[in-house]
């Protein structure tokens, strides 16, 4: 009998996410009925033809009664969060509706940077001395506080957006009145998100940065992957490039990384789900940069797969896709013991060189034609407007990459890149009416 039958997942995401064609794919073919929660506008009949529950993750309580009020009708088994702004909802939602998910209060400690970083320097982990300001505080108050260089972030922004490096006090200044524009632009603002009036600022850390990619079942950590970010993320801007798996740090530095994972899990309350986590390392050892209980961005979960009998006997050949596991842990599932494939991964997120609009893209067959490389995706469309870091958050697209070892997936991916090229023409200033008729008289 199939142990999927009767399940019915709910995939919470914004609507204009990249994952949740690719998640909603893996749980359909799993035999599982998927529902989708958006942050589409509630007044519109369905613009996006997905059925999706319309949902204000902004006020996440309200978003949960939303949608335990459709479970009535139709009950979920399961709930999957994409992205950092559903996930208080999720947790609201699961202990509702009885379902196995992260707690609340843990859900609040990692949506916050801020309360993440006083919870976890409570707990003694390794964490940049940092502090916070509001933006309608004394600029020079707050520039004389932080040892220079520093970084300056907004609370609630995801991919690096926002977030810039300063050396001394007037690139402080330069940075905040940056941050300021940016938390008061429209884009931004639309979301409603709280804390939008402050900003932290950390401490430098210099050293390697890597991430780890996890699964929680039951408050126990299995580490999925370690990945390498082979591009010096040392600022002003903190645009994230490539990633690449297995990772080359020495055995004793990444047991040290596992470690720090497993005790800021426990101080911030996390027992299920994915997990995405950031770390740096130096010579001092494991800085926390962040954790986030949900899965890798983008599309950059197609960089993972996994042997697993289960799904050998299922589908025939030996690659789960990260997306089916997690939709087998969401829902109770056998399956998720598993390793990561044997042969080194890796993926570029390809960077938006400049702000503007995107003219063109060309050389994707050669891209596509290098060894090693398996994908190639441009997720920007033609004639949208792209926007640089640290304004931007939304990459022209992805590279995929397997080789045999690391440093050839590595390769590959900057080889395919180079052969990609984009035309961006800068946007024209938009010039008020009543000006130009003025000029004219």
């Amino acid at each position: 009998m199939n142990a999927s039958a009767g399940q019915r997942l709910l995939i919470l995401s914004s609507k204009l996410g990249y994952q949740t064609r690719s998640f909603a794919a893996a749980a359909r073919r799993l035999g599982i009925e998927v529902a989708l929660g958006t942050d589409r506008c509630h007044q519109l009949d369905d613009p996006w033809g997905d059925r999706a529950i319309a949902l204000a993750f902004e006020r996440p309580d309200d978003a949960a009664t939303e949608i335990v009020a459709h479970a009535a009708e139709t009950p979920f088994h399961g709930i999957i969060a994409l992205g950092d702004r559903p996930v208080p909802t999720a947790a609201r939602a699961a202990r509702l509706l009885g379902i196995r998910y992260n707690s609340v209060e843990s859900a609040e400690n990692c949506r916050s940077k801020l309360r993440q970083r006083e919870v976890l320097s409570a707990a003694g982990l390794p964490v940049p001395a940092f502090f916070s300001f509001a933006l309608g505080e004394s600029m020079d108050a707050a520039a004389a506080r932080p040892k220079f260089p520093c970084v300056l972030k907004p609370l609630r922004l995801a991919a690096s957006q926002g977030v810039i490096r300063a050396n001394d006090q007037l690139e402080f200044g330069a940075a905040a009145g940056r941050i300021r524009a940016l938390l008061e632009s429209p884009e931004v603002r639309v979301a409603r998100e709280p804390e939008l009036d402050r900003v932290l600022v950390e401490e430098y850390v210099p050293g390697a940065e890597v991430a780890m990619e996890c699964l929680l079942e039951g408050g126990r950590l299995h580490v999925l992957a370690i990945f390498d970010k082979p591009d010096p993320l040392t600022g002003p801007y903190f645009e994230e490039t490539i990633y690449v798996t297995p990772s080359r740090l020495a055995r004793d530095a990444q047991a040290a990384l596992v470690a720090c994972a497993e005790r800021s899990v426990r101080a911030l309350g996390l027992s299920e789900g994915p997990l995405h986590a950031e770390f740096r390392w130096n010579e001092r050892g494991p800085w926390v940069l962040e954790l986030a209980p949900r899965p890798i961005g983008g599309l950059c979960a197609k960089a993972l797969r996994f042997t697993t009998s289960v799904h050998r006997e299922r589908f025939g050949g030996d690659a789960m896709p990260l997306e089916e596991l997690l939709v087998r842990h969401a829902l109770g599932l056998p399956g998720t013991d598993v390793e990561r494939e044997s042969e080194a991964s890796g993926v570029m997120m390809i960077p938006v060189p400049q702000t503007g609009i995107l003219e063109s893209v060309g050389g994707e067959d050669a891209a596509r034609a290098v060894p090693g490389v398996v994908e190639t995706e441009i997720t920007a469309r033609i004639k949208d407007r792209v926007t640089a870091w640290p304004e931007g958050s939304s990459y022209l697209g992805f590279i995929f990459a397997r080789a045999g070892e690391p440093e050839i997936a590595e390769a590959a991916l900057r080889e395919a890149h180079s052969r990609l090229r984009f035309v961006i023409r800068p946007e024209l200033p938009v010039e008020h009416p009543l000006a130009s008729s003025a000029r004219n008289v």
